[in-house]
């Protein structure tokens, strides 16, 4: 069972005079390891005329790198994909034996391959204490990766920063807050610097309404609802990259579609570049996203219509008089 739906994301910007824009690098298409099913996808570059050039980074992620031959007065990037949301085990990988239990050490080649995403790059003495505090007895790694996401998700409070750039660990720890980007961010130092590689996520997260509301705890979303989003990923031997979403405490799953993995959030960056012209420029930002169903499975939540009884009955009457007839 399954449901597929259509995710549209626009990004635009107007200037008030004629600006030469320097290449610009767009970060907005779902990573080679996405595990949700991308149906369809399609990316629309305006003014028309631009070179767009399809190319991987250093990082396997894909990324569309735009010419703009001519000085322009807009620039607008619209994303429209297709999504087979179909529900899997977040848990259901294998872990190689040496790597089941916290701590474990990486192998010498796993260790030489994943530099990049252990190098903390941010320290301070709130983020020491911080990690001074982990319960680092042995315990199974997926028990201690839960453990600190969910102390995470209680201890730094989310919310939406549209103010560009990413907190710093201890910027975030001081004020016991942030947006998905800065706690994703404070995650890849904690993780790194308890030995445990681990890389920051730039995505799409789309959720959908139950079917219906759960008997205990929170329900979820009341419609459906996307955006873009930042999480975190660790290696763990035997399993690959697995991702966990500190704004929620939980790991991730079907609605979490990763655009760009990289070692710190500057390359992740959804849309990168800049512009010179002879003056100041006045410039607009205009931000746009929607989700929709364009196909469900029946399933026990979310049977048949009155209408399609109906449907289904007025066939079945017909059979009978055509059977009789014979």
């Amino acid at each position: 069972m399954s449901i597929q739906v259509k995710l549209s994301h626009t990004t635009a910007y107007k200037y008030n005079i004629p600006v030469v824009m320097a290449p610009h690098v767009v970060r907005l298409r779902p990573a080679p390891h996405c595990r949700t099913k991308i149906l369809s996808y399609s990316l629309k570059v305006e003014p028309s005329g631009q070179w767009v050039n399809w190319q991987q980074d250093a990082f396997s992620n894909h990324l569309a790198r735009v010419v703009f031959p001519d000085p322009v007065t807009s620039f607008s990037v619209t994303v429209d994909l297709v999504a087979k949301m179909e529900t899997y085990n977040p848990f259901d990988f294998f872990l190689e034996e040496d790597a089941e239990k916290y701590p474990f050490n990486y192998s010498s080649a796993d260790r030489e391959d994943l530099s990049h995403y252990l190098k903390v790059v941010e320290k301070g003495p709130l983020f020491e204490q911080w990690v001074a505090s982990v319960d680092r007895s042995e315990k199974r790694i997926i028990d201690f990766l839960v453990m600190l996401n969910q102390r995470l998700n209680e201890q730094i409070k989310y919310l939406i920063r549209l103010t560009p750039g990413v907190q710093t660990p201890e910027e975030t720890l001081a004020i016991g807050s942030g947006s998905c980007r800065d706690t994703s961010w404070l995650f890849v130092n904690i993780l790194r610097r308890l030995g445990i590689a681990a890389r920051f996520v730039s995505g799409y997260s789309i959720q959908l309404k139950p079917d219906v509301k759960a008997l205990d705890g929170p329900s979820g979303v009341e419609s459906d609802v996307c955006d873009l989003h930042a999480w975190t990923e660790v290696y763990l031997p035997g399993a690959g990259w697995v991702g966990l979403d500190a704004t929620s405490g939980l790991f991730c799953g079907e609605g979490h579609l990763p655009l760009a993995c990289t070692p710190e959030p500057r390359s992740a960056a959804p849309i990168d570049g800049n512009f010179s012209a002879p003056e100041k420029v006045k410039d607009e930002f205009h931000f746009e996203m929607s989700v929709q169903r364009v196909f469900e499975t029946l399933r026990v939540t979310a049977p048949y219509t009155d209408e399609q009884w109906e449907d289904i009955d007025r066939l079945g009457d017909l059979i009978d008089k055509q059977l009789k007839r014979r």
